[in-house]
């Protein structure tokens, strides 16, 4: 078979390939090539693709035709690479690629040029982005932004599975706003909508990133807090309580505050999300029967040492001194 019928072969492919020698100069560009670019091959072979041709940028807008070119980088260290860049196609627009380069070398091994095959990346990233977006009404409560129910049950079912694994500890949070029903009944419940996501923020941005904050269901939100003592989950919770008194919200006609009950419990071992959950809101209860805007702790199990304690009350005054 001759060379035409291999070029037949190449040009008949969807995805864009073209050849390159070691200075970057183009010797063959496919006919997928220019479906994907709108670039001719007359208008492109003998250029070097180093003239910015095609300006790839990656996501960042950084462009790569200078300094961060795939193509160049294999060419220099012989290794195969891939990239997602977006193209700049003749029309004008920008054209997301998967790009996958590979080094072309002589009898004797050594590099000659690459070759590089792109294919129009938009229906997967539009896939991907899709996805995201499903996992997103899933997994996220759609008026504060954070977890939703689901969510919160998930990361407590795999935080179980490690502390019953690797013994590592963690507890659960249940915060309930005080006297919201009277927000919505005086200030209406766009506002109310406005106080839920004032809550949400001033939790999720207060908590360390590896923890997790999700609207548990109506004015309540849960947190699950991994890798702490009893006495160290108290002082979390303590912050977050004072944190959220100490917030407001500015409306047209009134500034309004609120606060939250808290109940806290630690995993154990033979827990499961419900039984765990349900000693939280007992706890929860617990701080509403005895006057709101309060933190209630479970009683901490005998393998609690007091200096565990003694240390986390000494940083739960350092707290309230700032």
């Amino acid at each position: 078979m001759n060379d035409a019928f291999y070029k037949h072969l190449l040009d008949e492919m969807y995805d864009g390939v073209y050849f390159v020698d070691r200075h970057r100069r183009i010797l063959y560009w496919n006919g997928g090539a220019e479906r994907l670019s709108g670039y001719s091959a007359d208008e492109v072979t003998g250029r070097f693709c180093g003239d910015n041709l095609l300006r790839h940028i990656d996501e960042c807008g950084r462009r790569l035709c200078t300094d961060m070119c795939p193509l160049a980088a294999t060419i220099r260290d012989g290794q195969p690479r891939q990239a997602e860049v977006i193209l700049h196609h003749k029309q004008g627009h920008r054209v997301p690629v998967l790009v996958r380069v590979t080094p072309i070398r002589d009898e004797h091994g050594e590099i000659i040029g690459a070759v590089e095959v792109f294919s129009d990346n938009s229906q997967q990233k539009a896939a991907l982005e899709e996805i995201e977006r499903l996992r997103q009404l899933a997994l996220l409560d759609p008026l504060t932004g954070v977890g939703n129910r689901r969510f919160i049950e998930s990361i407590t079912h795999a935080r179980l599975e490690e502390l019953r694994r690797y013994g590592w500890p963690f507890g659960v949070v249940l915060a309930d706003i005080d006297h919201f029903k009277a927000v919505n009944d005086t200030f209406g419940h766009l506002t109310g909508d406005e106080v839920l996501r004032m809550v949400a923020r001033t939790l999720a941005y207060n908590v360390r990133a590896f923890d997790a904050v999700g609207r548990w269901g109506g004015e309540e939100f849960a947190i699950v807090v991994q890798n702490v003592s009893v006495g160290m989950l108290s002082v979390i919770t303590e912050r977050l309580r004072m944190l959220v008194e100490q917030s407001a919200l500015s409306t047209n006609s009134a500034t309004v505050r609120v606060t939250v009950s808290l109940g806290v419990a630690v995993a154990r071992s033979d827990d499961t999300p419900l039984s765990l959950f349900d000693r939280a809101d007992q706890m929860l209860y617990q701080s509403k029967q005895y006057g709101r805007n309060r933190v209630s702790v479970e009683e901490p199990s005998s393998d609690v040492e007091d200096g565990e304690i003694h240390t986390a009350l000494s940083m739960h005054a350092a707290l309230l001194s700032r």
